[in-house]
């Protein structure tokens, strides 16, 4: 089984993108964020004349999520938001049940992590209370020892090796220390980082701005990350960055990340 998780940053400007993604990689189940619109408004149509069903959480311009299965999958028990506060209206969690014929059911998570900035603001705060809050759900559904994988845009830089210039992150949110704590501390309840379990390397990125000739500089972080409970990383395979997405004309400035996990 593949999985992958894509920040389109737009999922009406990227969708010749994704079906281009779809084609070549041929993910049996991606996570997708940043898809800024509306649950009617997402372009279903070419999704599903790509084999996919689609599911999502949307939000007008900002936010949204979405799982997409590749048939014949079967997606069920789709939750739509993070537990924990129901006063958060912010589309930025969904997760469900992905199984099929010969292919042990993975619980699957689409997560867009709150930026977090500015850091005097009130979304510091909130973005911190979201990695606990996310914490905590992933304890409980890891009760269950069915096979997890979160997969999202977490918006933190746990080390200073996955930024190609640590020191010009070193006040922003995603990358302050209590956001790295944070993130150490979903990491403690068993969960493994897919990407550096499989490529330790440096300079392995995921996102690059669209200002100062980031791409071209290679000037990245990596944000974008698959983190797999002990029943879902022993099943792992491999994981990768589908880097040459980042040079498409009219790009996301993130790129997808894929593990492959063996179907049983």
């Amino acid at each position: 089984m593949r999985i992958s998780t894509w920040n389109v940053n737009s999922i009406k400007q990227r969708v010749g993108h994704l079906t281009a993604f779809l084609a070549e990689a041929e993910p049996d189940v991606v996570c997708l964020q940043e898809l800024k619109c509306q649950d009617e408004s997402v372009p279903r149509a070419e999704i599903e004349a790509a084999g996919y069903r689609v599911e999502t959480l949307g939000q007008k311009a900002y936010n949204g999520v979405a799982l997409l299965v590749r048939q014949p999958l079967v997606l069920t028990e789709v939750r739509r938001g993070l537990p924990g506060d129901e006063a958060d209206v912010q589309a930025r969690y969904i997760e469900g049940l992905v199984a099929g014929e010969g292919v042990a059911p993975v619980r699957v998570a689409s997560i867009y992590l709150p930026n977090g900035n500015p850091v005097a603001s009130e979304k510091f705060p909130y973005k911190l209370a979201f990695l606990e809050r996310l914490r905590r759900h992933a304890r409980a559904l890891m009760d269950a020892e069915v096979p997890l994988v979160l997969a999202g845009d977490y918006n933190v830089i746990p080390q200073p090796e996955d930024a190609a210039d640590p020191e010009a992150w070193r006040e922003d949110a995603l990358f302050r220390p209590e956001s790295r704590a944070a993130f150490r501390m979903l990491l403690a309840e068993g969960l493994t980082d897919a990407l550096r379990a499989c490529d330790p390397r440096d300079g392995v990125y995921t996102f690059w701005d669209y200002q100062a000739g980031s791409w071209f500089r290679n000037f990245g972080i990596r944000i974008d990350h698959l983190l797999l409970s002990p029943q879902a990383a022993d099943r792992l395979v491999s994981a990768s960055v589908q880097k040459h997405l980042r040079g498409l004309e009219k790009p996301s400035d993130h790129v997808p990340v894929t593990v492959e996990l063996l179907d049983a």
